[in-house]
């Protein structure tokens, strides 16, 4: 599989590689990317890539058959060809805030009821998770985010490593998802936020919770027995 830069450093905005494979002129995979595919709920990156000075606007990444393909606005990119990646960063920099805070939300609801995640998607304006949850009570939803809160004040650092699937289990509550985690799957990456939290993750995150900024409750959904959905924000979208 190709190199995937975003698992090594978040904040990487531009890099050089080469295209190993184009598929129907646009579809492009390259041997090493910054750029985060679609998954997990966090919405793929966008930018460009720059051959010889021509741009080529990114405008979808997902990943397909263990390759992460990089949909491009136009014809022009050919096997072998040396290209630079540029990040959408103002966008990637909002996603990596709302998913670092999405983290430190489940953890708090987690801990108050031992509810897992049944789902979640993060998006530039807000972020909505749902929980296994039997209660519904907003006054609950708004001290948790206030809880939350607090925790990102702590500015707890927030740090990543690859862990042996064995060693991952021996974690409790690594995983936060009530979907089972793939048995295919031996190294296992874990999101490590302070003390406070240590969740398996394959995603982009900040280096510490202060740069989160504050969150807003900004609705609660009953989506039918034992499903509950918290929509919340990142009060300060200017960091």
């Amino acid at each position: 599989m190709e190199e995937a830069l975003y698992l090594q450093d978040s904040y990487m905005k531009e890099f050089e590689a080469v295209v190993e494979s184009v598929k129907d002129d646009k579809y492009v995979v390259l041997d090493k990317t910054a750029f985060y595919p679609n998954s997990g709920g966090q919405p793929n990156d966008t930018g460009k890539l720059i051959k010889d000075n021509e741009e080529f606007n990114v405008v979808f990444v997902g990943k397909f058959s263990g390759k992460i393909s990089h949909e491009v606005d136009k014809l022009g990119l050919k096997q072998g060809d040396k290209v630079k990646g540029v990040i959408n960063w103002d966008r990637r920099y909002k996603l990596m805030r709302s998913h670092t805070s999405a983290h430190i939300v489940s953890t708090v609801i987690h801990n108050e009821t031992k509810a897992l995640i049944t789902g979640n998607q993060i998006n530039e304006e807000k972020v909505r998770i749902d929980f296994n949850l039997e209660e519904f009570d907003r006054d609950a939803f708004q001290r948790y985010i206030e809880k939350a809160n607090e925790v990102i004040q702590k500015d707890l650092e927030v740090r990543s490593y690859i862990l042996d699937r064995e060693e991952a289990m021996k974690i409790e509550d690594i995983f936060k998802l009530a979907k089972a985690f793939p048995e295919d799957i031996k190294k296992i990456r874990i999101v490590e936020i302070g003390d406070f939290d240590k969740q398996a993750d394959g995603g982009t995150h900040v280096k510490s919770t202060k740069e989160i900024g504050k969150l807003e409750l900004i609705k609660l959904e009953n989506k039918g027995k034992n499903n509950r959905r918290v929509y919340f924000r990142l009060l300060d979208q200017n960091l």
